[in-house]
C-alpha cells in the first residue's frame, strides 16, 4: 500500500463505487427479507418495486436481476448515474432518476417500496417527512407495502453512538467509522460524522463527511404516521431481518423495520 494518504472532505455519496461496496456487501439478508415480506404482507405477487433515496441501487440491481421491475430516485446525480449504468449493463432500463424523495410522482403505481438504511432520516423537518409519506402513499397500490428501516432514539438505557465495519472486493478495502457528534433534541437533529478509509495497492484515501439526521422516538414516529391516514403500521421487525421474529418496540429499542401498508 502507498504510504501517502490523501485526505478529502466530501460527501460519501459523491464516491458511488466506494459507497456501494461499503453498504452493499451484506445485501443478501435484506433481499431475502424483502421477498418474505412480499409473500407475507402483500395480497398479490409483487412485480413493481420502488426505492426512494436509492443511491447506487445496491439492492435495485439484485431485485432487477431476480425479475422485478424496479425504479428509484435520489438527489445525488453521481449515484443515479452509477445505478443506471449498472442496470443498463445487466440489460435493464435506466429507471432511476434524480429527484427529491419528498416531492415526486411515478408513471405507474408500485406493489412495494423500501428504504432500509436510515436514508429517510435525511429529511430533517416534520413537513418533509410527512410529504415523503404522502408521496409513498400516492405511488403504492392499495394494500401495497413500504418497508422502512430506521434507528429510533431510545427513551431508556444507553444509545449506540458509533459503529465501524470493513468491506473488501479484490484489491479494494474500505474501513469505515461512523459516530454521533451530538444531538440537538429541541430541533430533533443528530449530527453524524463518517470516515471511509479507502485502500488499494497504490492508493490510500480518507474521505470524511458530516450528515444531519432527524431523530425519532417511537412515539414521535407513530405521531408522524398518523398524519398520513392512508398508511398503517402492519408489523415491526429489527435489523436481524427475520420474518419469523416480529418485535414489540420497547423504550430501549433502536433498530426497527416498519412495514407500512397502504389502506
Amino acid at each position: 500500500m502507498s504510504e501517502f494518504k490523501q485526505e478529502v472532505k466530501s460527501s460519501i455519496y459523491d464516491h458511488p463505487r466506494y459507497y456501494d461496496l461499503l453498504f452493499g456487501s451484506d445485501w443478501k439478508a435484506e433481499f431475502d427479507f424483502f421477498e418474505t415480506c412480499f409473500q407475507k404482507h402483500c395480497p398479490w405477487p409483487v412485480g413493481r418495486i420502488f426505492e426512494p433515496a436509492c443511491g447506487t441501487g445496491r439492492l435495485l440491481i439484485k431485485l432487477a436481476n431476480a425479475g422485478y421491475a424496479v425504479s428509484g430516485n435520489d438527489l445525488n446525480a453521481k449515484a443515479i448515474d452509477y445505478c443506471n449504468n449498472r442496470l443498463e449493463r445487466f440489460g435493464h432500463g435506466r429507471t432511476a432518476f434524480v429527484g427529491d424523495m419528498s416531492r415526486f410522482r411515478l408513471p405507474r403505481k408500485v406493489d412495494a417500496a423500501f428504504n432500509t438504511i436510515n436514508s429517510f432520516r435525511h429529511l430533517t423537518t416534520e413537513a418533509a417527512a410527512v410529504a415523503h409519506l404522502e408521496c409513498m402513499a400516492a405511488v403504492l397500490r392499495k394494500r401495497g407495502i413500504y418497508i422502512l428501516g430506521i434507528h429510533l432514539e431510545p427513551t431508556e438505557g444507553p444509545r449506540i453512538d458509533d459503529e465501524g465495519w470493513t468491506a473488501r472486493k479484490g484489491h479494494l478495502m474500505i474501513n469505515s467509522y461512523m459516530w454521533s457528534k451530538g444531538v440537538n433534541r429541541r430541533r430533533r437533529i443528530e449530527t453524524l460524522g463518517m470516515i471511509m478509509d479507502v485502500h488499494t495497492p497504490t492508493k490510500h484515501m480518507q474521505i470524511e463527511d458530516q450528515m444531519k439526521y432527524r431523530t425519532y422516538t417511537h412515539i414521535q414516529f407513530k405521531s408522524l404516521v398518523r398524519k398520513v391516514p392512508e398508511l398503517k403500521v402492519a408489523e415491526t421487525y429489527d435489523f436481524a431481518y427475520d420474518i419469523n421474529q416480529a418485535i414489540r418496540i420497547s423504550p430501549t429499542t433502536e433498530d426497527v423495520v416498519f412495514i407500512l401498508q397502504k389502506q
